[in-house]
């Protein structure tokens, strides 16, 4: 497994990649992600200092995933929305746990590239994962403006006019790779999710990468899973004063200590 190294150093790359984070707290919540601030969960020298939507902005974090490849002891297959709604994006999860995660999932998934803005990405997420009872006019129209915001810095630190296509060849993508169960019942599902999210600034530019973690919780409303600000709030009550799992890659052997499951592609 490559050794490979990244480094975050503007807002409009952090909020282009951590995009359930930032849709978290812009509807009222405070999602936890990033580094340990209390030094536990994460070890020296292993982990990254990526921050959450409820941190300050600007995070720099650096992560090399091992040489060697250390199988996970966990891979979940995680089962497919049945549908695709009017956002494009992918929603009808079963009723269970790993429907809530796959739906985590899908709300953390996002690929900014060519025309595809990060402030398209932001609102499709918002409003195809976001619970009812957390969306209103206010917070769709305080997503946009900070999205946009983000687009523009994004934008210049890619050297083209804002609102104009990205470079040929540059992207951001944030995928999930890893996630930790807090709490489950048959209606309220709470977990710690583990991301990689990719940076390249064009053709001929290398890839950078960093992982990032965040807790997320999800409600079982009108026949499908939501992201909701009670279920969160709730989450962070249930691991208030434990040490959050390491910032590792899978194939790290720390990713087996900190609790991880690894996930295969979609069922």
């Amino acid at each position: 497994m490559g050794r490979n190294r990244g480094t975050w150093n503007t807002k409009g790359t952090w909020l282009a990649g951590g995009a359930l984070a930032a849709v978290l707290a812009l509807t009222g919540y405070v999602a936890l992600s990033g580094s340990d601030d209390s030094g536990k969960g994460t070890p020296a020298g292993k982990g990254g200092a990526s921050a959450s939507a409820s941190a300050s902005p600007g995070p720099s974090a650096t992560y090399a995933p091992p040489e060697d490849w250390t199988e996970p002891n966990s891979w979940a297959a995680l089962p497919r929305g049945k549908r695709t709604d009017d956002h494009d994006s992918q929603v009808g999860f079963p009723k269970s746990t790993e429907g809530a995660v796959a739906m985590m999932l899908a709300a953390n998934a996002t690929a900014i590239e060519g025309k595809k803005s990060n402030t398209a990405e932001q609102l499709r997420i918002y409003h195809s994962y976001i619970g009812k009872a957390d969306q209103s006019a206010t917070n769709a129209e305080q997503i946009e403006l900070q999205a946009q915001a983000s687009d523009k810095a994004l934008a210049k630190q890619m050297g083209v006019d804002p609102g104009q296509p990205l470079p040929s060849g540059a992207y951001v993508r944030n995928t999930v790779v890893g996630y930790k169960i807090i709490k489950q019942s048959d209606t309220e599902v709470s977990a710690w999710l583990l991301s990689r999210v990719v940076q390249k600034d064009g053709e001929m530019k290398k890839e950078a990468s960093s992982y990032t973690r965040t807790l997320a919780g999800a409600q079982w409303e009108d026949g499908d899973w939501k992201l909701t600000g009670d279920a969160t709030a709730r989450a962070q009550k249930d691991v208030q004063g434990q040490a959050q799992p390491s910032i590792v890659a899978p194939g790290d052997a720390d990713f087996n200590g900190a609790g991880w499951t690894a996930i295969r592609e979609a069922s």
